[in-house]
């Protein structure tokens, strides 16, 4: 039987770092994903800036299962300019313009479709959709908040010991136990991200 699952999870931090030093780390997306535990490995595709993300998870009984995301990272900074700078394009803006009217940066994550077939259910093999907004704000000169809020989708075959279970309750079962899962894998991720910001502040 086929189950499609999906989990929330949502963070407000304040990070003990100067506002460019902490977007440019998390705008690291292999290194601040490296950190969660369940994230086996990230890699860049040929395709500019969608990268394949592998996790290796369990079921409630502890069953093995890995599940493939691609996606693409999306980033924008966020200006206030005043009524007099006209622009279209942020890109072609002088850099001193850029750094006085900076006010945050907006990185997203979004599903990117592959061609071919990603699924190998025989194997417990499944593709994921990752969905995200991570925001950040200069929260004075030497500390910035940091605001994730993250969906995943996965669609897998469940292991034959759980095919008993009336599906509205298994489905109720795997949308919070994974929501549980993915908050407390993103309260570890980013509690090991303070390592390289003398502690931070969760809000």
């Amino acid at each position: 039987m086929e189950m499609e699952a999906t989990g929330v999870s949502k963070g407000d931090w304040i990070f003990n770092g100067e506002f460019n030093r902490t977007s440019d780390y998390l705008s690291d997306h292999k290194k601040i994903l490296g950190f969660n535990p369940f994230c086996h490995s990230v890699e860049l595709t040929d395709t500019a800036n969608v990268y394949k993300w592998l996790f290796r998870v369990t079921d409630p009984q502890n069953n093995p299962f890995d599940v493939i995301f691609f996606v693409e990272q999306i980033e924008e900074l966020l200006l206030e300019l005043p009524k007099h700078i006209e622009y279209n394009d942020p890109a072609d803006l002088p850099d001193e313009i850029i750094k006085c009217y900076t006010v945050g940066k907006k990185i997203r994550w979004q599903h990117h479709q592959t061609p071919g077939q990603v699924e190998d259910p025989a194997k417990y093999l499944f593709e994921g959709k990752a969905f995200a907004n991570m925001s950040m704000h200069p929260e004075g000169p030497e500390k910035t908040r940091v605001l994730l809020d993250l969906k995943i989708d996965v669609r897998f075959t469940l292991y034959p010991a759980f095919r008993i279970v009336p599906e509205k309750i298994l489905h109720a079962m795997t949308n919070a136990g994974m929501s549980i899962i993915m908050q407390t894998s993103t309260n570890k991720m980013f509690h090991s991200i303070t390592r390289d910001f003398n502690n931070m502040k969760k809000t």
